[in-house]
């Protein structure tokens, strides 16, 4: 299936909380004087117009990073990389995970990048291009395992679907499980939705099963709109690095004072 579009999306709660996490990670990650690997599997487009009619119609940008861009102190590196993407694309711009990562990473790292949309991978393609950035139309799982361990082996995997594919709640703690058995050294993060369903409740299990000493930072908030699913994300993280849980409490301090505004 190749319908979702996060254009309508970005900039969301959700999104802040994976996209301040990413960007506090590869920070820490690049203090060191060794080059790292990136790979994700569902990037998306990379960039974003939170001017478009699309961002506009949901308003969830505007309750998103539309409140808590203020709240973010400047010397985050999410704020950082937002406002080095800002100069560059204007105001309303908002990038996706791809384009932080790019902009926080330097040339001696590598980047893979998947995304199975046509739309979606030309405009990936255009947002991009770089020497050190390679760019996949192909499916996200399958590149992991492909790559994996990947050159070289320090590094991250961002895992991020859409969850349009329901079976993806049941392939993604199979998929993890293999991905660390050849790469266990790498930090695997994988964003979830937390819905009123529950739905997503039995991968988490798995899960946590699977990876006692993994990291899970979740984030609770209304419903967009009437009726609508999502309650809140979380993030699972599987080698985190050190600080992380400290900075995962931080980021709840942010979100619950930016809500008190």
């Amino acid at each position: 299936m190749l319908s979702y579009q996060h254009l309508y999306h970005a900039g969301n709660l959700a999104d802040v909380q994976k996209h301040a996490l990413m960007a506090w990670m590869l920070d820490y990650l690049t203090q060191k004087d060794k080059p790292l690997s990136y790979i994700e599997t569902h990037a998306g487009r990379g960039l974003y117009d939170l001017s478009a009619a699309e961002a506009v119609k949901t308003g969830e940008a505007e309750q998103g990073i539309g409140v808590l861009a203020a709240a973010l102190p400047k010397s985050h590196p999410y704020a950082r990389a937002l406002a080095r993407i800002r100069a560059d694309h204007g105001p309303n711009a908002y990038p996706g995970s791809p384009l932080i990562a790019r902009t926080l990473l330097r040339d001696q790292d590598r980047l893979h990048l998947a995304e199975l949309h046509p739309q979606e991978h030309a405009a990936l393609l255009g947002a991009l291009g770089a020497h050190n950035v390679a760019i996949h139309q192909q499916d996200g799982f399958e590149l992991a395992q492909s790559l994996c361990p990947p050159e070289p082996r320090r590094g991250v995997l961002l895992v991020d679907p859409s969850y349009e594919v329901k079976q993806d709640y049941e392939r993604i703690p199979k998929f993890l499980a293999k991905v660390a058995k050849k790469w266990n050294v790498g930090i695997l993060a994988l964003w979830y939705p937390i819905l009123t369903s529950n739905l997503h409740a039995p991968m988490l299990a798995a899960l946590e099963r699977d990876h006692p000493g993994a990291l899970r930072h979740e984030l609770r908030f209304p419903p967009i709109r009437e009726g609508h699913r999502m309650v809140g994300s979380g993030m699972f993280v599987i080698n985190p690095t050190w600080g992380m849980q400290e900075e995962a409490k931080r980021l709840d301090r942010l979100f619950q004072s930016a809500k008190k505004r």
